[in-house]
């Protein structure tokens, strides 16, 4: 089975961003799940990358990266604060209409 992160990123440091993320991916590992990677850090999602690809809306590149991946997911596991961050919400609304499960951390 197959699990994603949705996890505020807003504000924090990369420290913070990375600390959190290990932190969940233990959780779902030792809860037997594969992860998939949303985290976009390679090239090809720099902001210069996604100017020079005529990308907009950078943001809503990453959402639409996010919602592509949930659709080889079976769970996704949402970090603390989600609620206040726009694409977690939307991911999670993602994940209770297309009838994914839903982890919250604790």
């Amino acid at each position: 089975m197959k699990a994603m992160l949705s996890q505020p990123m807003a504000g924090k440091t990369d420290e913070e961003i990375i600390a959190t993320r290990e932190r969940a991916i233990k959780i779902l590992q030792e809860k037997g799940y594969e992860i998939v990677n949303t985290l976009f850090t390679d090239e090809w999602y720099s902001d210069e990358s996604m100017r020079e690809r005529g990308c907009v809306q950078i943001p809503l590149c990453f959402l639409a990266k996010s919602l592509e991946n949930m659709s080889l997911c079976h769970v996704v596991y949402f970090c603390k604060g989600w609620e206040n961050a726009r694409g977690c919400r939307i991911e999670h609304d993602a994940a209770l209409a297309y009838g994914l499960e839903v982890i919250y951390e604790e």
